[in-house]
């Protein structure tokens, strides 16, 4: 181990997925995936990297992170893990130490993204994006529905992270109110996240059972998308197209509060698992769907994103300007 390295990663709560960065250019090789239940801590995650792939000391440390990151900590929900930027500096001597929101890593891919690591949905054609300035928004559903902002001013890009998933639902039809009456009835604030995410799902399954006056068997996300991948389930397949038009309603608030009228790009787990139930869904009616700003929502490009690991992608692209400062 004698080569210096630039580590990226992109940990969730279940798997931690580690590659090493290029200097020269976004991209990675050498990914190699963790189960996080295996390791200790994160380091001891790291260091097996490391001696697996025979790789140097690291120079720069890039982490792509599923959860809030402050003042460069993050302590994971669902595994024992715990990260702190200046505690991996100590760790690893010489080395740069950076951690991003997941979907702060995933913004920063998008600049990068090859002519088939994304669709269009819903329009017939999308002009390139602008090469020194433009307004994007990310936003995807997957155990939670993550929100970011990108802004690009001349020519450098600014990732403006937040919260949007748990802005609160506002549903913008008779189902949709009917469905929120209910949801009430279990959570005591009902945000966009209630329905638009895995757990959303079944939730709005649940409540689409009692709108109807009815008592629906409890199925997971994942059952209620393969009964409407079928065609034979009426019941699911009305729950993933309110969950599709919602998405739609919510992105396309988003991009009303941030600006985003170069683009709206679709990530997170669930999304590209179903690409043709989303290009054949509601989401772009519940997009425009904007009263007065309907003509400018028109002209909003929405892309699903494909590539297999954007937050892999947006770190190293980070990694590779670190290593450049």
């Amino acid at each position: 181990m004698t080569r210096s390295s630039l580590l990226i990663g992109d940990i969730g709560g279940t798997n931690a997925r580690f590659a090493l960065a290029s200097p020269d250019v976004a991209h990675y090789s050498s990914e190699l995936l963790l189960p996080c239940a295996e390791y200790e801590s994160a380091q001891l995650a790291i260091d097996h990297f490391l001696k697996k792939t025979g790789a140097g000391a690291p120079q720069i440390i890039c982490l792509a992170v599923a959860g809030p990151v402050v003042a460069q900590k993050v302590r994971f929900t669902n595994n024992r893990w715990s990260l702190d930027a200046s505690e991996l500096a100590r760790k690893y001597p010489g080395s740069s130490v950076r951690l991003l929101n997941d979907f702060e890593a995933i913004a920063y891919s998008i600049p990068f993204l090859g002519a088939d690591d994304s669709v269009l949905v819903g329009l017939p054609d999308s002009a390139p994006l602008p090469a020194d300035n433009y307004t994007l928004g990310i936003i995807g559903p997957g155990t939670g529905l993550g929100a970011v902002g990108l802004k690009r001013v001349n020519k450098t890009d600014i990732a403006i992270a937040g919260e949007a998933g748990h802005i609160g639902f506002a549903p913008a039809t008779r189902v949709q109110l009917e469905i929120l009456t209910a949801l009430r009835d279990r959570f005591d604030r009902v945000s966009s996240e209630r329905l638009v995410c895995g757990p959303g799902l079944e939730n709005l399954y649940w409540a689409l059972g009692r709108v109807h006056g009815q008592e629906w068997p409890q199925l997971s996300a994942e059952k209620i998308f393969a009964a409407a991948a079928s065609g034979a389930d009426s019941k699911a397949s009305e729950a993933v197209q309110l969950f599709f038009e919602i998405l739609g309603q919510v992105a396309g608030d988003f991009a009303l509060t941030i600006g985003a009228v170069d683009g709206i790009f679709i990530a997170g787990g669930i999304v590209p698992r179903y690409p043709e139930m989303f290009a054949n869904s509601r989401f772009r009616s519940g997009f425009e769907n904007k009263g007065r700003y309907r003509s400018m929502m028109e002209s909003i490009p929405t892309r699903l994103i494909l590539h297999a690991h954007p937050g892999l992608l947006g770190a190293a692209a980070v990694a590779q300007q670190m290593a450049q400062a």
